[in-house]
């Protein structure tokens, strides 16, 4: 589904995967790959928008949860594309990718990274992301945000109406609430999580952080 220019946006499959983002541009990213088990599916959906695979040069990730990141290598694999990751990711591995996997009885996710980033910067083209550290559901989770066309690609930080878990390996409730505190301050009309529904519309999106900070933090 197109969202914008530069912007399409693909639905969680099933139970274990996510919702994943590819931004078409000079430079072509694909954001969160999701559960290798729905990469069939998903390399459907991107060429019915006309999109081959080998037109994607970077696969990344918002967090390296399984469920965002297993089918990683097999992108890579079809695309020949590079993974390429923040060194924060880097630097939590063993609790995001190691730990979470043993939580959840799983084997831990196999993938090579090409690169880890050292800035907080990465530009397609004509549309470019911040990258803003936003821990709590996980000490590794990225924000993907473009400033000039007002886009949050938020990974399991925050969703319509909700948040992600904190009880995961590396989870934290008070930093959750701190980088969704930080977040609010953005302007955004396009809030693009892991999971479930999207929000767009600039009035939604401020409600949609005023629910969460009245009716889900103080309960986490």
């Amino acid at each position: 589904m197109k969202l914008t220019k530069n912007l399409y946006f693909y639905p969680e499959k099933g139970m274990l995967d996510c919702n994943t983002y590819v931004i078409k541009d000079e430079t072509s990213i694909i954001i969160d790959p999701g559960l290798t088990q729905f990469l069939p599916e998903l390399l459907q959906d991107l060429h019915r928008d006309g999109i081959d695979p080998k037109d994607i040069d970077i696969i990344t990730n918002t967090h390296l949860h399984g469920d965002h990141c297993w089918a990683n290598e097999a992108f890579k694999k079809a695309s020949g594309g590079k993974i390429i990751l923040h060194n924060l990711q880097k630097k939590f591995w063993e609790a995001t990718v190691t730990q979470t996997s043993r939580f959840f009885g799983l084997p831990a996710v196999e993938f090579t990274p090409d690169s880890f980033l050292d800035n907080d910067k990465l530009n397609a083209g004509e549309i470019g992301f911040e990258l803003i550290h936003s821990p709590g559901h996980s000490p590794d989770s990225i924000c993907f945000y473009c400033r000039s066309d007002k886009i949050l690609i938020c990974g399991d930080v925050i969703f319509n109406q909700n948040t992600g878990r904190v009880d995961l390996p590396g989870g934290s409730a008070e930093q959750l609430k701190q980088s969704i505190e930080r977040l609010s301050q953005l302007e955004i009309e396009y809030l693009l999580p892991g999971h479930m529904d999207i929000v767009v519309g600039r009035e939604k999106v401020k409600n949609n952080f005023e629910f969460i900070k009245k009716h889900v933090l103080g309960y986490l």
